[in-house]
């Protein structure tokens, strides 16, 4: 049996086999090859592989998102057939004796040169197709998994730490719980892990070998201890605690349908935070009162192009028709900084988190911005929608998108498109500037929504994804609190509502305390509503208010 101690980061306990994530391998080397007829029947097969994955996207995006969504796949499926596209590929593995690998991109990039210099532009266009279904083939060539899991059976994911891109691919149903080498608490990988609801330890470190591989393992999301092939007492003992939290959580459940009320009657919104539509399903189950945050980026991560219009139209509809009515907050495009997408070709920056990523790169490309509203707002007649825009520092960046979505309404009228015209408009707390004149930026919208992993990061210096800072970053630190209770303060004196959506919403050690400031919202992953509700049943936040706001005042607080 062995032991291995890491940070728990979502609470449970799951079992079953260890398997390494599997990433694209590096660049293949360029070879000339003997048997050339073997080598392109080894391009065939690929080929043969990549239209049969391709096809399974079709009906995932159809299912997700529509015809049109699953039209790009589709047309990808054609390319990859495409009689010169072979042609191109056989002739450099049969009469130059190229390996596949070479001869798949060399054709490629040929046939999207080609393309790219036609004055059309849908053809134009084509020329990413191309380079798309290119990268395809040559992966499934050197052996990369397309989504990371090759397995038949459920899995205890373990990796370095994953990518928002590598979330977005996964196969959930194939995941019992994560282990990572690295991360932190605010990683996407401990979101997605606490939206699904499943066990996952970061941090621990060169403990974790590739060897591994296949071991029975026991993950515990609350202690942080991973056991590889345990001894009957440490199975029975690890078993025995997964069925009390399971029972547990069947006590939780008798708890749906109850307000979120305190024992003195103050009453405050439990929503759910969510990353694409299919999470709607985990909202409903664990009795979210509303959506608090919809990670709208990852409809792009999914994408190997700008998504059209139409796409997000039918990924918002979706949502706003499946909640039935509940409030719909979703985020306006929030990428850059650890969230990078490969088709925006934004440029290398020496610090990315404070530099042009989120509504900065929305009111610098509004183009982009401009598609995504018109989305949202074709939406909104679909249900109750409010949209949320990110990393604001300054009122003019507030008035510049307000700018956009009135020039987006006048549009749809002019074109006889139905919109709701009672969607809110607020902002995400997430920089410090923002909290300080949060007084200016309460008169401009209609709500506030305290996006608290990257307050903290602002606010205390400290990269959220550095595992190393772990004791840094201290979301608990009295300047964030502070931060939390100006911007609610503010928000209150001009009469609108104000929130958390970040990742501290779900913190119980500071229900109390949330409570006591008056925040009207916090936001939560869907398994955490319940235990939430529970905390908030349970105080009497007359008798902690005057303690708790005077501790966090207080000169006398340890910094």
């Amino acid at each position: 049996m062995i032991t291995i101690q890491g940070k728990g980061v979502s609470t449970g306990v799951a079992a079953g086999p260890l398997y390494f994530y599997q990433r694209a391998k590096g660049t293949f080397t360029r070879r000339q090859v003997e048997d050339r007829e073997a080598e392109f029947a080894r391009f065939k097969e690929a080929q043969t592989k990549a239209i049969e994955q391709l096809g399974e996207l079709a009906e995932k995006a159809r299912a997700e998102a529509g015809d049109e969504a699953a039209m790009l796949f589709e047309t990808h499926q054609m390319m990859c057939e495409d009689l010169d596209y072979e042609e191109a590929i056989e002739g450099f593995i049969k009469e130059q004796g190229l390996n596949a690998e070479a001869a798949v991109t060399d054709a490629g990039a040929i046939q999207a040169e080609a393309f790219a210099a036609m004055d059309d532009e849908y053809f134009k266009a084509r020329a990413a197709d191309v380079k798309d279904i290119s990268t395809r083939i040559v992966g499934i060539l050197m052996g990369v998994v397309q989504g990371g899991i090759d397995s038949e059976v459920p899995v205890i994911l373990a990796s370095d730490d994953l990518a928002p891109s590598e979330t977005v691919q996964l196969d959930k149903s194939k995941i019992l719980g994560f282990v990572t080498s690295g991360g932190s608490g605010s990683s996407h990988t401990a979101i997605l892990a606490r939206t699904m609801g499943i066990p996952a330890i970061i941090g621990v470190g060169e403990q974790l070998k590739p060897e591994y591989q296949g071991r029975e393992v026991i993950v515990d999301g609350g202690t942080g201890s991973v056991v590889l092939d345990a001894d009957e007492e440490t199975r029975a003992r690890l078993m025995k605690k997964r069925a009390e939290i399971l029972k547990r959580q069947e006590l939780l459940n008798q708890l749906k349908g109850q307000p979120n009320v305190s024992k003195d009657g103050q009453e405050i919104r439990v929503y759910c935070n969510i990353g694409n539509p299919e999470d709607v399903h985990a909202v409903l189950e664990n009795d979210g009162g509303g959506i608090g945050l919809f990670r709208s980026e990852f409809l792009y991560l999914n994408c190997d192009d700008y998504p059209t219009e139409d796409y997000q139209f039918e990924a918002y509809k979706r949502v706003l028709s499946d909640m039935g009515g509940k409030e719909v907050v979703i985020r306006t495009l929030d990428i850059g900084a650890d969230k990078m997408i490969g088709y925006f070709n934004l440029p290398q920056e020496e610090n990315p988190a404070l530099g042009n990523r989120a509504l900065r790169i929305c009111l610098n490309r509004p183009e982009i911005f401009k598609t995504q509203l018109r989305a949202l707002y074709r939406a909104s007649a679909y249900g109750r929608l409010s949209i949320m825009f990110p990393m604001v520092t300054s009122v003019w960046e507030v008035r510049e998108a307000k700018k956009m979505c009135e020039l987006v309404k006048k549009e749809l009228t002019a074109e006889g498109i139905p919109f709701s015209d009672e969607v809110d408009l607020g902002i995400m707390i997430e920089t410090p500037a923002a909290a300080v004149i949060s007084d200016r930026l309460a008169k401009e919208v209609d709500f506030f929504s305290i996006g608290t992993n990257d307050l903290t990061q602002y606010t205390l210096a400290c990269d959220r994804q550095n595992n190393d800072l772990g004791r840094f970053f201290n979301a608990h630190h009295p300047a964030v609190l502070r931060l939390i209770k100006m911007a609610c303060d503010n928000a209150h004196k001009e009469g609108i509502w104000c929130g958390i959506c970040g990742e501290l919403g779900a913190d119980l050690e500071l229900t109390e305390l949330f409570l006591s400031i008056g925040l009207d919202e916090l936001s939560v992953s869907p398994r955490s509503v319940l235990p939430l509700r529970q905390k908030v049943r349970e105080t009497q936040v007359r008798v902690v208010r005057e303690k708790l706001l005077g501790d966090l005042l207080s000169d006398k607080n340890e910094l």
